[in-house]
């Protein structure tokens, strides 16, 4: 069978509920980004299975009407996005026709978390051209690079995003920016690391 006959109902079913969830957003008036492997998928190399990640910037007087947009099409609870937002943790919403999960996660407080949300850019994805705002290619390979931190530096798949980010978005990449960031987030060494592995030839970079 053809891998490719699986793979394209998943994305185009991840991208609508994804998309259902960004036009609440909007319309509440709530910055979001799109993040993980959609992200770095737009900016890398495609992955054949995806989720979908997104941060936004949800208050608590946004959860009520939030909610009551999305209760009809998403198994979604209000108590669990309370939390989320006042300890600036994560929630999910399920979407019933599909059975996605979306994963929200909250911002936090600091200079990297906004960054995310104002350097985001609005992106068509998949093959319905689905216009949604994700991650710069920058701003993923920082976010990649800290969740290889937390999960113990053991995921391959969460390289190989890094790598094919930094390789198809070579000639395009701030890389000021990305070190400036790196040495505030505690992972210049694997930006180090993945730079060497992206660019073997390329010794200004590692600079």
């Amino acid at each position: 069978m053809d891998p490719t006959k699986k793979k394209k109902p998943m994305l185009a079913n991840v991208l609508q509920a994804t998309r259902l969830v960004a036009d609440v957003f909007e319309k509440l008036g709530v910055r979001y980004v799109v993040c993980g492997s959609l992200a770095s998928s737009a900016h890398g190399m495609v992955r054949t299975t995806m989720d979908a990640d997104l941060i936004a910037d949800l208050r608590q007087e946004h959860i009520s009407m939030f909610v009551e947009m999305l209760k009809d099409t998403f198994y979604i609870d209000d108590e669990m996005i309370r939390s989320a937002i006042e300890h600036r943790r994560s929630f999910n919403i399920i979407h019933l026709e599909s059975m996605f999960k979306v994963d929200i996660f909250t911002p936090k407080q600091r200079q990297f978390d906004e960054n995310q949300l104002s350097r985001r850019q609005e992106t068509p994805l998949g093959e319905g051209q689905i216009s949604l705002f994700i991650l710069s290619p920058e701003d993923i390979i920082l976010a990649k690079l800290e969740w290889y931190r937390l999960g113990g530096e053991v995921s391959d798949q969460q390289w190989r995003d890094i790598l094919g980010v930094l390789i198809i978005k070579q000639n395009q990449l701030d890389h000021q920016y990305m070190q400036q960031m790196a040495d505030q987030m505690d992972t210049d060494d694997l930006l180090k690391r993945a730079l060497q592995e992206a660019y073997p030839e390329i010794d200004p970079l590692l600079s």
